[in-house]
């Protein structure tokens, strides 16, 4: 596990990508905005689970930050169970894991370790249960490689490329000083060393699980290439982040791919579940509750973005903007220094599918993004 040092830096930065700007308060725990929560507020408590579906179990990693927990899914596989996400690598989450072998898995057999995307909070102790139990660890590739790229970074100090993208985002000195001041490699302090070697997992995939089978359907935009599992027989969806039920997920240009269009990903990926996943499924999300309502959330979630999209577009059509101008009409909470990258990374994403849709363009001035309206 990390060192006591660690820990606690990782618990000041709130511990988790995931962590949304775009929270909605006035949520309510048995219905709200078309969804439904057949199991209202409850959650499996330390060393606990509870029965989702036949097959399928709830366990609650505890976590540092506003989250608070991500939920992992036991999947019944032949004579084992499959664990699906497995929090960061953090002595409060490898403590519900023993809580969990102590109590709801005591004698149970681990058969494979599934990760939906790359996130520390998804991936953190996929190694050390790997390790643990001898079993592999499954993922899409295009997860696995980009989580490997990213670890092999062992620079404390923050790259120019990224001080870069702050500055161009509009950034004043004292933020980007702030930004040296945290140093850089948090993520790789958050993630037991991953296996050598893992099981890829494509879209369209079936994992076979002796009496269950499970169909991966891939997203992307929060991260490249995003697994959600289906069980079309137990009408239930293993969401990861692809689909959350109070938040939306964190979607952001970052370094690894300045260029990107993550906002276009994202939506083209809400279309493709609203293709491809009933409506009436259980929806099983990383963090919150499980619900029904899928295609409701779907569709708020990309109305959501469309309406901030048009809304950046008409304050542009007015007068140049930044990124960090941008703020106020993208996120609804005050943005300061514990917050300003992620801002950042979501106001860039918007931005840059505005780029694409030929709606707005960028101008490079003096090493700063000024973004102008398209007669």
């Amino acid at each position: 596990m990390a060192d006591r040092d660690d820990e606690e830096r990782i618990a000041a930065t709130g511990g988790s990508p995931d962590a949304s700007l775009t929270q909605d308060d006035s949520f309510t725990a048995t219905s709200h905005a078309g969804l439904t929560y057949p199991w209202g507020e409850a959650a499996p408590g330390e060393g606990e689970t509870i029965g989702i579906a036949d097959g399928v179990r709830w366990a609650r990693i505890p976590m540092p930050g506003s989250l608070g927990h991500i939920n992992s899914w036991l999947l019944d596989d032949g004579d084992g169970v499959a664990i699906v996400d497995t929090g960061i690598c953090m002595t409060i989450c490898s403590d519900a894991w023993k809580a969990l072998y102590a109590g709801a898995l005591s004698g149970t057999r681990i058969s494979r370790v599934i990760g939906t995307h790359l996130h520390p909070d998804h991936i953190g102790l996929a190694g050390w249960i790997a390790k643990k139990h001898g079993v592999k660890l499954w993922m899409t590739r295009g997860e696995m490689l980009t989580a490997r790229a990213i670890v092999a970074d062992s620079s404390d100090t923050v790259p120019d490329e990224a001080l870069a993208q702050s500055r161009a985002a509009g950034w004043d000195e004292e933020a980007i000083e702030a930004q040296k001041a945290r140093g850089w490699n948090m993520f790789q302090r958050m993630i037991f060393p991953l296996p050598r070697s893992y099981v890829r997992i494509e879209d369209g995939d079936i994992l076979d699980m002796g009496a269950h089978r499970w169909r991966v359907v891939t997203g992307s935009g929060h991260s490249p290439e995003h697994a959600c599992l289906w069980n079309e027989k137990a009408g239930v969806l293993i969401a990861g982040d692809q689909v959350l039920p109070r938040i939306s997920s964190n979607v952001s240009v970052n370094i690894t791919e300045p260029d990107a269009d993550p906002l276009g990903e994202w939506l083209a990926s809400i279309d493709k579940l609203l293709a491809t996943i009933p409506a009436d499924v259980v929806t099983c999300p990383a963090h919150g509750e499980p619900f029904r309502g899928l295609h409701v959330r779907l569709m708020a979630l990309r109305d959501e973005h469309r309406m901030r999209l048009y809304t950046l577009a008409e304050a542009i059509a007015k007068q140049p903007l930044r990124a960090v101008d941008t703020f106020p009409m993208l996120f609804n909470r005050p943005i300061g220094p514990h917050n300003q990258g992620l801002a950042t990374g979501e106001a860039l994403a918007h931005l840059k599918r505005l780029e694409v849709e030929g709606r707005v363009k960028r101008e490079d001035r003096d090493g700063v993004w000024w973004y102008h309206g398209v007669a």
